[in-house]
């Protein structure tokens, strides 16, 4: 029997994340093997590879393929890395974290984009995410220390609470900037005698937001 040759568009989603200088081939595989169209909006499946961000639910996003890609790649994941995502939102990004660490916490303000994030994450086999609806800004003590921190939204300085939950060598990926606006992409690295920043890209997320919304 032939093999099953992917569609076009999938096919250029992939050679785009190459030509912008996604080269981690387990993050590649990790983006071709999950199905970014089960994470959007019905009515935006047939643009599920186009390399742009999308609207969800509660006036979130799920942001543009690269993006994940890169921010990924920069958070250098090891198979037995626990990960802390601050942001869940559609849980695309867990998704692709599932497939290249040990274990993902998720924490979503939101309960609808929570709760469906938790039974798309179950459906597709993502057994080690946990998606915990919360407050990004106040992460339960019970959770320990990561080895990395992704945050996917935006702070306008990212609280030393998340950068205390970063293990010996662990690396936090967070945008910093204004919340409404363009953001810096930045890297903090824990080394021996504090935490090594560096500047990455520019980017634009939604504001990130303290405590659990009311509503929604």
């Amino acid at each position: 029997m032939p093999a099953v040759q992917d569609p076009p568009e999938k096919m250029m989603f992939q050679l785009t994340l190459r030509r912008r200088g996604i080269s981690d081939q387990a993050v590649l595989r990790a983006m071709e093997e999950v199905p970014r169209e089960a994470f959007v909006q019905p009515a935006d499946r047939a643009d599920a590879y186009r390399d742009s961000a999308l609207s969800i639910d509660c006036g979130q996003t799920i942001s543009q393929p690269f993006v994940v890609a890169y921010m990924t790649e920069q958070l250098q994941l090891r198979r037995h890395h626990r990960v802390l995502e601050i942001g869940t939102g559609s849980g695309y990004q867990a998704a692709i974290l599932s497939r290249l660490c040990s274990h993902v916490l998720t924490i979503e303000r939101y309960r609808t984009l929570a709760d469906s994030a938790r039974a798309r994450l179950t459906e597709l086999g993502c057994d080690n995410v946990e998606v915990l609806l919360g407050d990004g800004f106040d992460v339960p003590a019970s959770a320990g220390t990561f080895d990395r921190v992704l945050i996917t939204a935006a702070m306008e300085q990212i609280p030393e609470t998340l950068a205390q939950r970063l293990e010996p060598a662990g690396i936090l990926i967070a945008p910093v900037g204004p919340r409404h606006g363009i953001q810096r992409l930045v890297r903090l690295t824990r080394t021996d005698v504090g935490l090594d920043r560096k500047e990455l890209v520019d980017v634009r997320f939604v504001p990130a937001l303290p405590g659990i919304a009311r509503e929604l």
